[in-house]
């Protein structure tokens, strides 16, 4: 069953967000990947970077991923870091796990996916251009009994309080 599909984001947004978070970097729009599953028995879909990018031990990293998601209304994509990576160099997400929501798509910056990273390793993580780096999981959720929410979504991190 499919329920969502990938897409990028504006080359403009892009850019944007990639100067804002990373700086005055050289990235190709054109080389910016889909997130893919690696094997058939894989759930998660694998983001990867579309820079290289250094996080010494102990620091944090905001990655835009020049990435979006179109997700059915009842579904959420959940983000992680790939276990490797935590294994290695205690990666972690700086919101623990991020999550996506189905309006996200309609935010202000295009729902453009931005992954906020978080080495808690004792030695430098590297992620090269290309490199997998975290994995996105679509989960089916199921809603209390309450009023009628008719709130829409505008900004990204934070944007509902």
């Amino acid at each position: 069953m499919e329920i969502a599909k990938f897409e990028k984001v504006s080359e403009k947004q892009f850019k944007q967000d990639l100067s804002s978070l990373i700086g005055d970097v050289e990235v190709n729009y054109e080389d910016i990947k889909m997130p893919v599953r690696a094997t058939k028995g894989s759930a998660g879909y694998d983001f990867c970077s579309p820079v290289s990018v250094t996080i010494k031990a102990n620091e944090s990293l905001r990655i835009p991923t020049g990435i979006r998601c179109k997700i059915d209304e009842g579904y959420v994509l959940s983000l992680y870091p790939r276990s490797s990576l935590g294994f290695k160099y205690q990666m972690g997400l700086l919101n623990t796990v991020g999550i996506i929501d189905s309006d996200y798509y309609n935010a202000d910056n295009e729902g453009h996916i931005i992954v906020g990273v978080i080495n808690r390793g004792n030695k430098d993580l590297v992620i090269s251009k290309g490199d997998r780096f975290v994995q996105g999981l679509f989960t089916q959720y199921y809603l209390a009994y309450e009023e009628e929410n008719t709130n829409e979504r505008h900004g990204g991190f934070g944007s509902t309080n």
